[in-house]
Order: C-alpha cells, then structure tokens, then sequence
C-alpha cells in the first residue's frame, strides 16, 4: 500500500479500490454460497421425487392386487360357477366410472375461467380508475 504523503494515512483512492476488490470478492463468495445452496436443494428435490415415484409405484401395485383379490373374492363367492371374468369385468365398469368421475371434476377445476386470477384482475381495473380520476382531477386542479 502506497502512502499519499503522509505517514499511516492512505489516499482516498486507494480505499476506494479497496472497496470495489472487497466489494467485488463478497459478490463471487455470495454467488458460490447460492450456487452450492441451490445445488444441495435440488439434489433433495430429486431424492424426494425419487421417493415419492417409488411409493406411488407401490401405492398402484398395491391397488392392482386388492382389485385381483376381490375379483378373486366376487368371482368365487358370488358369482356362479366361478366366473372370475364377470367379476374382473364388473371391477372395471366401477373403477372406469370412478376414473371417468375424477377426470370429469379434474378438468372442470383446470378450466381457464377457474384459473383466472379474477380478485387481480378487478382490483386492476379499480387501480386504473382511481388512478384516472387522480390524474385528470390533478390535471383540472393545477
């Protein structure tokens, strides 16, 4: 470091370029700090999603062997002569009505006019009036 002529006192352009370096070094550790942060979160969101797909693989194995068993059931207790078909049959007009059901009240909750930020959209347009009436009664007061 370079005195300005007097002793122990340096000159303010040198503390300025102190400030731009540390400045500058501050800014680089930040933005590795965030790049490693952000780099652990989405190596948890991927063993998370990891997780969540392999329970939700056992959750539909898990469903496909309780309707093989009451097929099972219905086909052996209920059903003469053991007619396993009606019975998988049935189990498939039911679960395909229940499917049809929650696909039916899905897309009606993903319909555009549902998604629609509709209190934004009002509040908008009351923002803009006001703003009007401001605008020309300042205009007409001045």
């Amino acid at each position: 470091m370079s005195l300005d002529g007097r002793e122990g006192r340096r000159g303010i352009g040198i503390l300025l370029r102190e400030l731009a370096e540390g400045s500058a070094m501050l800014v680089r550790d930040e933005v590795r700090l965030a790049k490693v942060e952000v780099a652990g979160a989405v190596a948890g969101i991927g063993v998370g999603t990891a997780f969540v797909a392999m329970g939700a693989v056992f959750a539909l194995l898990g469903g496909l062997a309780l309707l093989a068993g009451i097929a099972l059931l219905i086909g052996d207790q209920w059903l003469p002569a053991d007619r396993y078909w009606l019975a998988a049959l049935i189990l498939l007009v039911i679960t395909g009505a229940t499917a049809a059901w929650l696909a039916k009240r899905g897309m009606a909750q993903l319909a555009p006019s549902r998604l629609a930020p509709t209190e934004t959209v009002t509040t908008l347009k009351e923002d803009k009036e006001w703003l009007k009436q401001r605008l020309t009664s300042g205009a007409t007061s001045s």
